[in-house]
């Protein structure tokens, strides 16, 4: 399978997100939509943010994933749940692309990042009938590994039946300080998810007559390659993904794999075509 580039956005992307058919698959990317103050928009922001607050050897600073697994072995978990908290205390005003995949009809929104923008969205334009599950870390919730919460941010145990169910697989500040964030939050993952045992079990019955679109998002580093990878599994597709730089080898040929048809054009050029169609009432 290869992926194909298109230059201009397709009236099938359109089409897909208004009717629910396209579920959207939202990275650190979409940050960039917001105006303001944001918190940590990729991997690298948010590792120079920690390391800032704890002192961690040069040769890991960069590395986000080393970097938390530095603070979590030589301070706490709790260390490193707070530093998260702090980065992400400051929650971005949603942009009109936020608000617009809020009133979307999908049954699911996937979003690997931390940030509670898209949550904020969903309140501003009034949705409720959401479920949110998010992935949990086995070193604070050994066997455990996903948490359900309502659209008001009390647990859900088990995940209700909700018109739209919003999965972020690496957590999120909000409502509970859930994070994926550690060498070793991502390899206890990472050594089930090829038999899926982390993704629940409602994604996995929604994402079979579903392809996506993802927004912000780039797979120039192994973890978002390996979750994108499990979650786009037996989907019905479709599947695009929005992406104006020059794919890297390894972004081709993931693309090529899952047999994406990258949109090379800027985000904020498709959230702007995007906002300006009017979506389904969801």
């Amino acid at each position: 399978m290869s992926h194909s580039t298109v230059t201009e956005l397709p009236d099938a992307v359109v089409a897909g997100l208004t009717a629910g058919t396209l579920a959207p698959y939202l990275g650190p990317g979409l940050l960039s939509l917001c105006e303001g103050v944001v918190p940590p928009a990729d991997a690298l922001a948010l590792a120079g943010v920690l390391t800032t607050k704890v002192s961690v050897p040069g040769k890991i600073r960069n590395r986000l994933t080393a970097a938390a697994q530095f603070i979590e072995n030589f301070k706490h978990r709790k260390s490193l749940v707070k530093a998260m908290d702090e980065a992400f205390a400051l929650s971005a005003e949603p942009s009109p692309l936020h608000r617009w995949l809020a009133t979307l009809p999908s049954p699911l929104v996937v979003d690997c990042w931390y940030d509670d923008t898209l949550r904020l969205a969903l309140a501003q334009v009034g949705r409720t009938a959401w479920t949110e599950v998010q992935g949990l870390s086995q070193s604070e919730h050994f066997g455990t590994w996903t948490g359900g919460y309502d659209a008001s941010g009390a647990p859900s145990p088990d995940p209700v039946e909700a018109p739209l169910l919003y999965y972020k697989p690496w957590g999120g500040r909000a409502p509970a300080s859930n994070y994926l964030v550690s060498d070793s939050d991502f390899v206890e993952v990472l050594t089930e998810i090829d038999i899926q045992t982390p993704i629940p079990a409602q994604v996995q019955q929604r994402r079979a007559t579903l392809g996506f679109v993802f927004l912000g998002c780039r797979f120039n580093d192994q973890l978002p390659r390996a979750f994108a990878r499990q979650i786009l599994k037996r989907s019905g597709g479709p599947h695009y993904a929005v992406m104006a730089d020059e794919p890297t080898r390894m972004e081709a040929r993931f693309l090529d794999e899952l047999g994406i048809t990258r949109i090379a054009l800027p985000l904020a050029e498709v959230a702007a075509r995007l906002v300006a169609t009017q979506p389904l009432a969801a």
